[in-house]
């Protein structure tokens, strides 16, 4: 969000300064108009108004349609930022209420209530990768590194055992290219810790009390 934010001002603040130019450049020969002295080459000063005039202008358009184009990007942004709050509180509800997981797509592999909730749960935190990746706030490597890590826990082969498949499909039918790479580099670390070993199991996460 900071970042976006910090695109925001750049973009505007570069395109106001060509705006300001530009209008500076259309008005000289008005404040040149008022300031200058008898006799002054009109014909001369109009074609040097016109040389610097134009550039700038192109300039100016350039600057808005790079603002605008970046406020369809934000939009798209919003848009999907709204969308994955609704999927967000959607599998929340289901979290909180076991008897709601029923509603979705059977699990692929076999899971008891608590594997279902926290395989749930995992998805969410994979669903918001794949959003940060696909709007390039995190690049390969430090995806690669959040994947290394992550599957070294038995939940999370579980949740990638269970839906790895279904994102692959999914990815490829909707045919958006960096969803499709998010998809191999977490199949690439997923097979890559496989083939390490074992995982840690989730019941060690925690010391005992006392």
């Amino acid at each position: 969000m900071a970042q976006s934010l910090t695109e925001d001002r750049s973009i505007l603040k570069w395109t106001a300064t060509v705006l300001a130019a530009a209008g500076l450049v259309v008005g000289a020969p008005l404040l040149l108009g008022t300031l200058a002295p008898a006799g002054t080459n009109w014909e001369r000063l109009s074609d040097i108004s016109q040389t610097y005039g134009t550039p700038l202008s192109i300039a100016a358009l350039i600057g808005v349609a790079v603002s605008l184009a970046h406020q369809s990007r934000q939009t798209a942004i919003t848009y999907e930022e709204a969308q994955r709050a609704s999927h967000r509180q959607l599998m929340i509800m289901a979290i909180e209420d076991p008897e709601l997981m029923v509603c979705g797509e059977p699990f692929q592999i076999p899971v008891t209530a608590l594997d279902a909730k926290q395989i749930a749960y995992t998805n969410l935190i994979v669903s918001n990768w794949s959003a940060d990746y696909r709007l390039k706030r995190f690049n390969d490597a430090a995806l690669r590194m959040r994947c290394q890590t992550h599957f070294r826990g038995e939940i999370a082969r579980k949740h990638w055992e269970n839906g790895g498949a279904d994102w692959r499909e999914f990815a490829e039918a909707l045919g958006e290219t960096r969803l499709v790479r998010f998809v191999s580099v977490m199949d690439t670390a997923y097979a890559e810790a496989v083939a390490s070993g074992p995982p840690r199991p989730a019941s060690t996460y925690f010391t005992s009390p006392g």
